[in-house]
């Protein structure tokens, strides 16, 4: 009679553990690709911005076609960004994004012509959506890797998740926060 009872707490914690197990690997599996989809909504983003900027340094370059370096300085952000190849590739791509934005958004300035141009508008306008849904996109990004790095860090399932082929995941943070803290501003 012992050894039966022994054996039915034996097989009630195999289920018990393997329930468990069970339910944390589905749960990891859930939040990686919810990770994986926040990613790729970030990639989509700074992909649409990097397909108007041409447009953009067209449109400013038939005003202010001296201007060289801000049109290069562009380009070479734009290359960056779209040849990011995770998180921290793109934050730095992003830092200098920022910076050759602001830049041509100066030599905007100066053109009375080209900030009356619906065209020059209309770009600016797409441009800063592009942007609020670039920084949605990002906070999704982090709170889902947030999500996913505290249940792999958590006990007990820090024993067996590395194991099983999850790891941490890298937050999309920028070293300067203050530059993608709001959108680029235009004012005309």
């Amino acid at each position: 009679m012992e050894f039966l009872i022994v054996i039915g707490v034996i097989v009630l914690l195999a289920v018990i553990v393997g329930i468990y197990l069970w339910t944390t690997y589905n749960a990891l599996v859930t939040l990686n690709v919810r990770v994986d989809e926040a990613w790729s909504d970030i990639t989509v983003q700074l992909k649409r911005r990097a397909d108007l900027l041409p447009n953009l340094i067209e449109a400013v370059k038939g005003y202010a076609a001296h201007e060289k370096g801000v049109f290069e300085s562009v380009t070479k952000a734009r290359a960056e960004t779209l040849n990011a190849q995770g998180p921290v590739d793109a934050a730095a791509a992003e830092n200098h994004m920022q910076s050759a934005l602001k830049s041509i958004f100066a030599v905007a300035e100066a053109y009375p012509q080209l900030q009356a141009s619906q065209n020059f508008l209309q770009l600016q306008g797409e441009l800063v959506d592009t942007e609020d849904k670039i920084q949605a996109s990002r906070r999704f990004y982090n709170g889902g890797v947030r999500e996913l790095n505290t249940k792999i860090k958590i006990f007990p399932n820090t024993l067996f998740a590395r194991n099983l082929g999850f790891h941490e995941r890298e937050f999309f943070e920028v070293a300067d926060a203050a530059s993608i803290a709001e959108p680029p501003r235009v004012q005309f």
